[in-house]
This record gives structure tokens, sequence and C-alpha cells, in this order.
């Protein structure tokens, strides 16, 4: 699996647009084929920072930026960044989520 956590720093003006900004994108990584996951979260230090969890089969990751809405995203998202997005993007083992061993509920 290849596992991606992209940090997005919005410009202040459009930080309360941001989940309609990436709505489009976001519907279309979900309908790709090999795509586990696409979640955003909003940082809780930085109130203009979108984290993005992304995560996606072996095979798959190649399609994804290669695809027609990944190449919209490129040319339309740095209008409404104040910087680069940071990325840690690593192939891992396993196919999803594991439970937290050392916190357990009930």
């Amino acid at each position: 699996m290849i596992f991606i956590v992209v940090k997005f720093p919005v410009k202040p003006e459009y930080v309360d647009q941001w989940p309609e900004l990436v709505r489009e994108f976001t519907d279309a990584t979900r309908a790709e084929p090999g795509n586990k996951w696409f979640d955003w979260s909003r940082s809780l230090e930085d109130p203009y920072e979108f984290v993005l969890v992304e995560a996606f089969d072996d095979d798959a990751a190649g399609d994804h930026v290669n695809s027609p809405h990944f190449e919209k995203m490129t040319r339309d998202f740095p209008q409404y960044l104040r910087a680069t997005p940071k990325i840690i993007s690593r192939q891992m083992e396993g196919d999803d989520w594991d439970e937290m061993g050392e916190l357990q509920v009930g």
C-alpha cells in the first residue's frame, strides 16, 4: 500500500471555502480504482492548514498522479495556497487501518 500525508497551507481568504474547492478532486480520487481512502482534516494548531491522508493500492498511485483530475488540481490549487504543500509518501505493508494496540475501548 502507498500511504500519503499532505499538509496544505491555505490562504486565509479561502480557508472557509476549502472543502468545496477540493470537492471535485476529492470525489474523483475516491472513485479511482485502487484508492483506499482520501480524507481531509483541519489542523488544530494552524487554522489555515488542511491535512490530507490518503492511501492507494501499490499499483494505483501512478494512475492517480497521471489522471486528468490530478493534472487539473496542479493547475488550480496554487492560487489558494500560501506555500507549496508538504508531503510524506511511503510504501508500506498492510492494506487498511489496524486497531491501536495500546488503547482499547470496551
